[in-house]
């Protein structure tokens, strides 16, 4: 997968370098707050967990055509996590659920394509985002209430990745919107994107079963057979464009000349 990345970037790059002279760049920062869910298969009494961050870097690419869409790529550091009741088979109540819970944190790469549309005189920018995105998991903490109520001192704690058990490496699809303020040669932005993982944070059954001999930090009697990972992040973020005006705002649609010769139909051809 290192392999892959790096050949894309290279050809973003080649890209950029080639059409430059004709386009316009910007380079910016992000930071975002939002939440983060798991889609696990078998299915778990899952609950959203709020107060997940991100913050990176934002390099956009824009042609001459206007609604075509800009091209970018993000680098950003971004928190997930997931959350579920491991004794929901156990209670009837919900408010008796104990949960097991991890925060994991990424470095991820979305390529972005982002259709949009110039308003108030090209001051502002409405846009769609849709990415596809690949991470890496540097760390990870988790917290087992019910390991806290059996009185085991190791409830919480850093997350030990095991080769064996554990995905450090992570890839999914993420699509959004937002507005941008252009404001001189600085822009303003306003962003929400949902990402959808489509890798799994932990490996499944067949390929991991000595889920008895490991401690409070795995809940699971049987690994999942999916557990992928979704995101929701809002973002801010401000933006240096690298040009006075964007070239595309000057190109104008050529009208179409007016046929100056026409016929009529009322004449009679002229006989020899």
């Amino acid at each position: 997968m290192q392999r892959h990345i790096r050949t894309a970037l290279f050809a973003l790059a080649a890209l950029a370098a080639w059409q430059g002279a004709s386009a316009q760049h910007t380079l910016g920062f992000t930071v975002g707050y939002g939440m983060g869910n798991g889609r696990f298969q078998p299915q778990q009494e899952m609950r959203a967990i709020w107060g997940l961050y991100s913050g990176g870097l934002s390099w956009r690419y824009y042609g001459k055509q206007r609604f075509v869409g800009g091209f970018g790529i993000d680098l950003e550091f971004q928190q997930q996590g997931f959350s579920f009741a491991t004794n929901a088979s156990q209670v009837e109540e919900k408010k008796d659920y104990l949960y097991y819970t991890r925060h994991v944190n990424s470095v991820v790469l979305p390529i972005v394509w982002q259709p949009h549309f110039y308003m108030l005189r090209n001051h502002v920018r409405i846009y769609l985002e849709a990415a596809a995105t690949f991470s890496y998991n540097i760390s990870s903490t988790y917290e087992n209430e019910q390991a806290r109520a059996n009185g085991s001192a190791g409830w919480k704690g850093d997350y030990p990745f095991k080769l064996a058990r554990d995905n450090r490496w992570g890839y999914g699809l993420a699509g959004g919107g937002g507005i941008a303020f252009l404001i001189r040669r600085f822009e303003l932005n306003f962003r929400v994107r949902y990402s959808f993982g489509y890798s799994d944070i932990v490996r499944n059954r067949n390929k991991y079963y000595d889920n008895n001999s490991d401690g409070a930090e795995n809940p699971f009697w049987y690994t999942p057979q999916r557990s992928p990972l979704d995101t929701l992040m809002v973002r801010i973020g401000v933006a240096y464009r690298f040009a006075p005006e964007f070239k595309s705002w000057s190109v104008k649609r050529q009208k179409r000349e007016k046929q100056k010769t026409g016929f009529n139909f009322g004449e009679r051809t002229q006989e020899r």
